[in-house]
C-alpha cells in the first residue's frame, strides 16, 4: 500500500471504517474531509445487485442535477447544414462534420460530450474505436443522437450526466464540487439514487442496492447505508 500523507490521514481518522452512514451524516462526513487547496469533485459509487453481462441487467441512464456538476463542459456537435447553425445559437463549444471526423481521428479529444443528429451518425460511426472506450460515442440512449439540438445541449451544459453499471456491478457518477455546500450536495445525490432505483431491470432480484460510497477528490471513502437511503427515498 501507497504512503498516504498526514493530510489523508488525518481525514481518514475521522470516519469509522467499521460504519455505514445515513446519507446526511454521510455528505456532512465528505465536507468535513476534504483537505485539498482546490474545489474538489465529490463523487457517487453504488454497487448494484445485477449481473452486468446479462443484457437484460444493464442498468444505464442519464440524470439533470439540480445543481449542475460544478465543471464547464465543452460539447462537440456532429451536425451539417441548419442544423450546425441551430447548434452553435443553443451554446455548442464546437461544431462541424466531415472535418471534425477527421480532427478526431488524427487524436484530437479537446471536448468532454458528444452529441450527433441521426443523419451524422454513419460518418460518425467511424470514430467508434476512439470514442467508445472514452465514454464519447453518441448515444442515443442517453439523449446524444437527436435532431433536438437545442434541448440535448442546454440539458448537458445544465447538469446532464450519464450513469451506467461497470463489469463490476458498480455505477461511478460525479454528483458535484465540495463548494456546493451540504444542501445542493445532498439534493444532487437524492437526485442520482432515485434514478439509479428507476433504472431498476426487472429481471434483478434480491437486494438492488448493495453498498453506497461517497468521496472526494483526494479524501477518503464514506460507506453509505442502502437501507436508510432506500427509506429516505421513500
Amino acid at each position: 500500500m501507497a504512503n498516504r500523507g498526514k493530510k489523508y490521514l488525518e481525514a481518514r481518522s475521522k470516519v469509522d471504517r467499521s460504519k455505514r452512514y445515513d446519507l446526511e451524516e454521510g455528505v456532512k462526513l465528505v465536507l468535513e474531509t476534504k483537505y485539498a487547496k482546490f474545489d474538489e469533485g465529490v463523487d457517487l459509487a453504488v454497487r448494484l445487485g445485477v449481473d452486468p453481462k446479462k443484457a437484460d441487467q444493464m442498468v444505464r441512464g442519464t440524470v439533470v442535477l439540480p445543481h449542475g456538476t460544478g465543471k464547464k463542459v465543452r460539447v462537440l456537435v456532429f451536425a451539417k447544414g441548419q442544423k450546425e447553425k441551430e447548434a452553435l445559437e443553443a451554446g455548442a463549444d464546437i461544431v462541424g462534420g466531415e472535418d471534425l471526423v477527421e480532427k478526431i481521428s488524427k487524436g484530437w479529444l479537446e471536448f468532454d460530450k458528444a452529441i450527433a443528429t441521426p443523419d451524422m451518425m454513419g460518418l460518425v460511426s467511424k470514430l467508434g474505436k476512439i470514442l467508445g472506450p472514452r465514454g464519447l460515442m453518441p448515444n442515443p440512449k442517453v439523449g446524444t443522437v437527436t435532431f433536438d439540438l437545442e434541448r440535448a445541449i442546454k440539458e448537458i451544459k445544465a447538469g446532464k450526466v450519464e450513469f451506467k453499471v461497470e463489469k463490476a456491478g458498480v455505477v461511478h457518477v460525479p454528483v458535484g464540487k465540495v463548494s456546493f455546500g451540504f444542501d445542493r450536495l445532498l439534493e444532487n445525490i437524492k437526485t442520482v439514487l432515485e434514478m439509479i432505483i428507476r433504472a431498476k431491470p426487472p429481471t434483478s432480484k434480491g437486494v438492488y442496492l448493495r453498498s453506497i460510497g461517497l468521496s472526494t477528490t483526494m479524501g477518503p471513502g464514506i460507506k453509505i447505508d442502502p437501507v436508510a437511503v432506500r427509506n429516505v427515498l421513500k
